[in-house]
């Protein structure tokens, strides 16, 4: 019941909101159950009773039905509008609190969670589970109480009237509490796995939409199916085993509060003929049965309701207790003023505890405004070491020292908020080019946009899109080309204007224009910040204060380019197979 009492914290600011709602739900519950004792009294009082005349009798009618409709038509509607309003305001205001908290817990998730997990199940959490859980207040929360009120409301009334029969009434109970916990203690399991297999669904689907292009390059679409079919027939089975499950507990749960009913009629007729009993009392019973039974078989659903409830509660806070791989550690200042002096310590750093590091005791002085480029065969470590300086993950051994101060000693927004990153996929939502780049710095102008795109050559091709900056560009940019993408990512690093820079494989797989258009961006971004290149194409980086060779994680060479190309090393034979390649 952890998940219970951790899902009350986000109830407790609502619980004004929510003792008012039960209480309107009382009134609202309380009113039907004056239908049989209205019929006790019409029967027993008014027609049956022969003491008095028939205009009398007619009289009394018009009186309790006046009175009985004004109740019904003019209390009831009202009571019934506000109960269901208030009631799904509160669950939808609590889901609205969970879920600002949880995108806030996915914005610190590091980049080794997102690495290890699939959009897809991040998102099944978030939507699917989360609105599961807001039964926890309608049913739990207010529903529940209001039947077991409404319960004890008609056991007590039964009792003032006859309490034999409400005992006869009563008898069937305990098998219901035993069938109820019998069959629905199982479910919870079933409903958590149930769940699994639909996020496992969510997340097949959300990746083979993103990599539809793939899928009809290949021209796999029967594969494709097979593959969605499997896990759509994953879900199917579990779905269909809750089910059974589930209807077997309907079934024995409502066999018995069908019985009720007529034991009831069989013993209130039997004690009426042998006039121990009034016809109107009988027929009062046998309405409250009716008001006593429908409240336990909705107790039944709130119980189906609740087991789901509580697998999705479980699968939402397991999501919150992910643990953050990078996290401000206490007494992190905020970093403010930066020189740009960055050393890099003994670094040692692996992926993943069981993996072979991919840096191995790297060591590494850059004075403020130089610009180091990195260069190396893919997979020696280039990109690593530089997904370290803004602690997309943190070093296993060793240390980064940014101006003398260790980087894991300031708030790390802070620390991001200083450093500008160009990558060779940069991600472009699905906004305008206006709201891209306005990313960089979403309390700029729009002239201070507009002269961002103009350093990044971009503002010419902006203003030949059909909206100019307003244009959308679809998801992850899918409108605009290569090159465009590049220099609006570069436009928002110039809008940011950050100390230090860093560049990874920004000019890679682009044509010859679009890159010397970015390359011209680039040097033009690069001057007076302190700035990391990690290039493929050598002739790019010729110009870097020094060029570090990285090879299995470990710095092979460093020098100017003059340098390393008298040194005839590696980084030599690699730019002469390059210059003879081009």
């Amino acid at each position: 019941m952890d998940s219970v009492k951790r899902y009350l914290q986000f109830v407790k600011p609502y619980k004004w909101q929510i003792m008012g709602t039960i209480i309107i739900g009382l009134i609202k519950f309380a009113i039907p159950l004056l239908i049989p004792v209205l019929i006790k009294y019409v029967v027993d009082d008014i027609v049956g009773n022969d003491s008095i005349s028939k205009a009398i009798k007619a009289d009394k009618l018009f009186w309790i039905m006046g009175i009985m409709l004004a109740i019904f038509v003019v209390l009831r509607p009202p009571i019934e509008y506000y109960r269901q309003y208030f009631a799904q305001w509160t669950g939808t205001k609590i889901l609205y609190d969970i879920r600002n908290q949880l995108f806030t817990h996915i914005q610190k998730l590091s980049f080794k969670y997102y690495s290890n997990t699939r959009a897809g199940e991040v998102i099944s959490r978030v939507i699917n589970d989360v609105e599961q859980t807001k039964n926890f207040v309608i049913t739990g929360l207010m529903n529940l109480w209001l039947d077991i009120a409404t319960i004890i409301i008609a056991i007590a009334i039964m009792f003032t009237m006859d309490i034999t029969l409400t005992i006869v009434s009563l008898i069937l109970l305990p098998f219901y509490a035993i069938s109820v916990n019998h069959f629905f203690g199982k479910l919870r399991g079933m409903t958590r796995v149930r769940s699994q297999a639909l996020a496992d669904l969510q997340s097949h689907l959300h990746e083979r939409v993103q990599g539809m292009p793939v899928i009809k390059s290949f021209a796999i679409e029967d594969y494709e199916q097979e593959r969605f079919d499997k896990q759509n027939k994953n879900f199917l089975d579990k779905a269909l085993r809750h089910t059974s499950w589930n209807a077997k507990s309907f079934a024995v749960v409502n066999t018995i509060t069908d019985i009720s009913p007529l034991i009831v009629i069989g013993y209130a007729g039997y004690q009426v003929i042998h006039e121990n009993l009034t016809i109107g009392t009988m027929m009062a019973f046998i309405g409250f049965i009716d008001r006593l039974y429908n409240p336990l078989r909705r107790l039944v659903n709130s119980s189906t309701t609740m087991t789901q409830t509580l697998a999705s509660m479980d699968r939402v806070f397991e999501f919150i207790d992910e643990k953050y791989d990078i996290d401000d550690k206490p007494g992190a200042k905020e970093l403010t003023d930066v020189e740009g002096s960055i050393r890099f310590e003994n670094v040692t750093f692996a992926y993943d505890e069981k993996e072979k590091a991919v840096l191995k005791n790297v060591s590494l002085d850059v004075q403020k405004g130089e610009t180091i480029a990195l260069v190396g065969m893919s997979g020696g470590g280039k990109s690593s070491l530089i997904s370290l300086l803004p602690r997309f993950y943190d070093v296993n051994e060793g240390r980064i020292m940014l101006d003398g101060t260790d980087i894991r000693d300031y708030k790390v927004r802070s620390l991001r908020d200083k450093i500008g990153m160009v990558l060779q996929d940069n991600i472009l939502f699905s906004e305008s080019v206006m709201s891209n780049i306005l990313m960089g710095n979403p309390e700029a102008s729009k002239e201070e946009v507009i002269e961002a795109a103009k350093a990044a050559n971009a503002h010419d091709f902006i203003t030949n899109l059909q909206e100019g900056y307003d244009t959308k560009v679809g998801e992850r940019g899918v409108k605009l080309s290569g090159g465009q993408k590049q220099r609006v990512a570069i436009a928002r690093v110039f809008l940011k204007n950050p100390p230090i820079l860093v560049m990874d494989e920004a000019t890679s797989a682009l044509d010859l224009e679009s890159e010397h258009l970015i390359q011209e961006a680039l040097d033009i971004l690069a001057r007076d910040r302190t700035t990391f290149i990690v290039a493929h194409r050598l002739s790019t980086i010729t110009h870097a204060d020094r060029i570090v060779l990285i090879e299995h994680g470990e710095i092979a060479e460093i020098g100017t380019h003059e340098e390393l190309m008298q040194k005839q090393g590696h980084y030599y034979d690699l730019f002469t197979v390059q210059q003879l390649d081009s």
